[in-house]
């Protein structure tokens, strides 16, 4: 059993690493208000990993999987968010003067931000009840293996992003250099663009 724990870490890590749409969502709240904001965010997007498992577990994210009315929808609505997150960046970024390198209040709570962008990625649906079943070590109950995992995967998701927040602070002095900041401010928001250009072009 420790063979297969160890290999569902490998997994789940590489998965957790692997840069995506909470990634620059955290980008964005950094750059915007700040580390504390941004730390915040990550705290919405952990939250969302569990409501996520406890869909799973009751069956939801399943139906989700299988009801191509209701992927879509999830799916739409979720590209839409991160469009949306993507030009309100670049919209931030638009000004060349100093001050705009400034961070300050960012416009809606942090947390319910990270919690939106992951509560609507139908992605994690897939992946919960596709690809976490067969990580699940299989001497345990099948609940508590899934419990084991989906925790574990949302340690991993805030040791991860927590980490970037910190390095992104430790840059801070160049991040806020007017230039570096509005560049990457605008590569953040075009980035944020991308993904949901990506994900409602999606299919299935």
């Amino acid at each position: 059993m420790l063979t297969h724990f160890m290999a569902a870490i490998g997994v789940l890590g590489l998965l957790t690493v692997v840069p995506g749409p909470d990634m620059a969502v955290v980008t964005r709240r950094a750059l915007v208000a700040g580390p504390g904001d941004a730390l915040r965010t990550v705290g919405g997007i952990a939250t969302g990993l569990l409501l996520w498992g406890v869909l799973t577990a009751a069956g939801l994210a399943a139906v989700l999987a299988a009801s191509p009315v209701a992927y879509l929808a999830v799916k739409l609505l979720g590209a839409g968010y991160l469009v949306v997150l993507g030009a309100q960046a670049l919209w931030q970024h638009r000004g060349t003067a100093p001050a705009a390198a400034e961070t300050g209040p960012a416009v809606g709570s942090p947390w319910r931000t990270g919690l939106v962008s992951n509560v609507l990625n139908p992605k994690i649906a897939v992946f919960y009840t596709g690809l976490l079943p067969t990580l699940a070590p299989p001497r345990l109950p099948t609940a508590w293996a899934m419990t084991l995992l989906v925790l574990l995967h949302t340690l991993l998701t805030l040791a991860w992003l927590g980490g970037y927040v910190l390095l992104l602070s430790k840059a801070g002095a160049v991040l806020h250099r007017p230039r570096v900041h509005r560049a990457l401010g605008r590569t953040t928001g075009v980035v944020l663009i991308g993904f949901g250009l990506a994900v409602a072009g999606t299919a299935g």
